[in-house]
């Protein structure tokens, strides 16, 4: 029996949302401030140790239920019987899935339907504004407002102050109308949906859902500190022997800690007496106490719990021989240990120990909140190696403990947790444009990559090694820069500095946003899927690889022929204003324009593909899929773009279309290379620097050595002018126009 799905409405960032659960563990990712902290705080409200208190703040109403709500009241709404409107507020739907080997004797209480198919049960959890409870509300407000507009008359704007008496109002009071309720609603098994004007009120016929559901949760705001006098992982000994008290494995240890008190109390009295056996006196003296009458006695009286927490230390032993307190180790230690020891006590819990006639939940829900906090990226591996086995052997009834079933939703921010997760079990937060909050599973990629019906699911295996191993920092992104290679990798933080000197007084700047550079070589059109999939904005730069047909000159019989027994021609790179260049070697410009080149071909006899691809202005380069098509399609709105080599100006003057990113630089950094010549020992033949008949196309194919060194010499050989740093040589102009689009909001 398993939760498969969690369905929240209005609250706080989760205006309509969805998550679906795996049976055993969902790691939820997403950037800051994306729902996963008002994630564990519904479940806590609802079904979780605030479930019994009326802990819902006015704020928990997502801005847009607000708003809606005053908007009703300001405009009067007269709601009718039946209001499909109503009830209003924030709301909370649990999809249970159980089996036939299932116990069913709990949960055949909030069953709905018999039907032996329908293995599927709704539970819903509400804070809402019934009908009359508005009309209520409405009536109580106006004469509110009615009663401080006479008082505040000679003031102006009295619609601006009727707002504000709402805000008032409506703060103050929201808990006279809005009223818990519990419900188990009715499924409809055939069109998969909740049928929500059929339900059980639990409340009014007083069923439980104790044995259904038992929710815990580990905080990110752990008490975990190494200050002086902190003691936390003590104080958590003691929570734990609580929980192993009545444990029948650990009998003989409990008897003998149990024996070791008694006989400590008897010789603590004997110390007791002698100790203050002067004060004692004294009270007899003043109190006038006669022989044979009650005398007071200071005796030992230990307790067991008491002991533990205000008289142990958790201490390490270093170096094998001295014993360190447990605050002179680094927090990441202190906090990993606490989490065991807190997993343990929730296990226990769960499990019901000391509590012989209660079973364990059908359904045990445990949530831990950013395990990463304070540790190390080796720690975080180990962490979620492990955490699986660890929750698995703790729910397994191994010994005299009782079994039972968990699953586990874990929130990180790590991308090393990430990378070292399975990918079926990571669930992705991400806010759009319009402030909702939507989660996606990762496994739905595979749907998306097997539509492509070139090579997608090879394609979806490649991203997902990739990810997992080298690139998972990309769920946490704002934006993201994809690149061919190592040039542009070590040159791209010094770019965004020179854009951010460019644009100094427009917007954040690059390198306080939090965008993601990611390498993938001359296979970004293999990540068009993954950046449309988490929604963020996206720059991918390469290069327009120019080339042109030739005619094979190979003499020998391995030479292939078509049709018509003419040798077949084969492609040579070439500079991009040779007269014989029509295309583009590069597979990702081919596969995002696709749509471009297409129409480029019907609506030309004269069919040029570079021709097309040299003279597009950036502003045509913003690309956003169409979800009928499956393609890429210009728009103005894209959030991706792709960029390449277009025209660039040198301080000259002179016109020039590059073909790389080495081509374009020296086109407009000529002087800045000559002058720094004798520093750039990874190019070849300097002095073909000095020759103006050499373009940059000539430079970038005979002077380039090795191009990482290449890239370091740039950044060794630059220098600050008027606070400008890397002021001697220029962005080329594509990468320019990409950076400044992209740091836009």
């Amino acid at each position: 029996m398993i939760i498969s799905k969690i369905k929240v409405k209005n609250f706080r960032l989760l205006k309509q949302f969805e998550l679906d659960l795996e049976k055993e563990l969902s790691l939820v990712i997403g950037k800051n401030n994306c729902g996963k902290t008002s994630f564990l705080s519904i479940l806590d409200k609802f079904i979780g140790y605030k479930a019994n208190i009326n802990s819902f703040a006015y704020d928990d109403f997502s801005v847009d239920f607000q708003k809606e709500l005053e908007k009703k009241v300001e405009e009067n709404y007269n709601p009718l019987n039946n209001d499909v409107l109503f009830p209003l507020g924030i709301s909370m739907k649990l999809f249970i899935k159980y089996c036939e080997d299932d116990n069913l004797s709990n949960i055949s209480a909030v069953m709905m339907d018999l039907d032996p198919d329908n293995k599927n049960i709704v539970l819903g959890f509400e804070y809402d504004l019934a009908q009359d409870d508005f009309n209520t509300l409405k009536e109580q407000f106006n004469k509110y407002k009615d009663i401080h507009l006479d008082r505040d008359k000679e003031l102006e704007n009295k619609d601006e102050l009727a707002k504000k008496y709402f805000q008032d109002f409506i703060k103050n009071e929201y808990k006279r109308y809005f009223k818990y309720s519990k419900k188990s609603i009715a499924y409809d098994l055939i069109n998969e949906i909740e049928k929500d004007d059929e339900y059980i009120d639990l409340d009014k016929n007083k069923i439980s859902l104790d044995n259904i559901i038992n929710f815990k949760f580990i905080s990110a705001r752990r008490a975990v500190s190494n200050g002086e006098t902190d003691s936390t992982l003590s104080a958590l000994s003691s929570k734990y022997y609580e929980k192993i008290e009545e444990n029948e494995d650990q009998k003989t240890a409990l008897d003998s800690f149990r024996d070791e008190i008694i006989n400590t109390d008897r010789e603590l009295d004997k110390i007791y007496d002698s100790l203050f056996d002067d004060v004692i006196n004294k009270v007899k003296k003043f109190g006038g106490i006669k022989p044979g009458e009650s005398a007071i006695q200071i005796v030992s009286s230990l307790k067991r719990k008491e002991l533990l927490k205000g008289n142990t230390t958790v201490m390490y032993n270093h170096n094998e021989t001295n014993l360190l307190p447990e605050n002179y180790n680094g927090l990441g230690y202190l906090n990993l240990i606490s989490m065991i020891f807190e997993i343990e006590v929730d296990l226990g819990e769960f499990r019901r120990e000391g509590k012989e006639n209660e079973k364990p939940a059908d359904i045990n829900l445990f949530f831990i909140e950013e395990p990463e906090a304070h540790t190390h990226p080796q720690m975080q591996y180990v962490f979620i190696k492990n955490i699986k086995d660890i929750l698995k052997e703790g729910c397994s009834g191994s010994g005299n403990k009782r079994p039972f079933n968990i699953q586990t939703i874990i929130t990180t921010h790590s991308s090393h947790i990430t990378s070292e997760s399975k990918f079926n079990d990571i669930k992705y937060f991400y806010k759009t444009k319009n402030g909702n909050v939507l989660a996606k599973n990762l496994k739905d990629l595979e749907v998306e990559y097997s539509r492509s019906q070139d090579r997608g699911i090879q394609q979806f295996k490649f991203l997902k090694q990739y990810l997992t191993l080298n690139r998972s920092e990309l769920f946490f992104a704002d934006k993201a820069i994809l690149i061919e290679g190592d040039t542009e990798r070590i040159l791209m933080s010094a770019m965004m500095k020179k854009v951010d000197q460019i644009e100094s007084n427009s917007g954040v700047p690059m390198l306080s946003q939090n965008i993601s550079i990611v390498e993938v070589g001359a296979y970004s059109h293999i990540f068009e899927r993954f950046i449309d999939f988490i929604g963020i904005k996206s720059l991918i730069i390469t290069d327009i690889d120019s080339a042109k047909y030739v005619v094979s000159t190979k003499t020998d019989g391995t030479c292939k022929r078509n049709k018509e027994g003419e040798k077949i021609r084969v492609i040579s790179a070439c500079k991009v204003d040779d007269d014989d260049a029509e295309i583009t070697t590069n597979a990702a410009l081919k596969f995002f324009y696709s749509m471009c080149l297409d129409k480029l071909k019907k609506s030309e006899e004269d069919y040029n593909m570079l021709h097309f691809f040299a003279k597009l202005p950036f502003n045509k380069k913003k690309l956003i899929r169409n979800c009928e098509t499956d393609n890429w399609e210009q728009s103005a709105i894209g959030e991706v773009a792709v960029t390449y080599q277009g025209l660039d100006i040198n301080l000259k003057g002179v016109n020039y279309y590059a073909r790389s990113f080495e081509d374009a630089f020296f086109h407009i950094n000529r002087e800045f290379i000559v002058a720094n010549s004798v520093n750039f020992k990874s190019l070849k033949h300097i002095d073909y620097f000095e020759d103006e008949n050499n373009d940059a196309y000539f430079l970038a194919e005979k002077c380039i050595d090795k191009k990482p060194s290449f890239a370091m010499e740039i950044l060794l050989n630059s220098k600050s002018d008027d606070g400008n740093e890397f002021s001697n040589w220029d962005i080329p102009n594509y990468i320019e126009e990409g950076l400044l689009w992209l740091k836009q909001d």
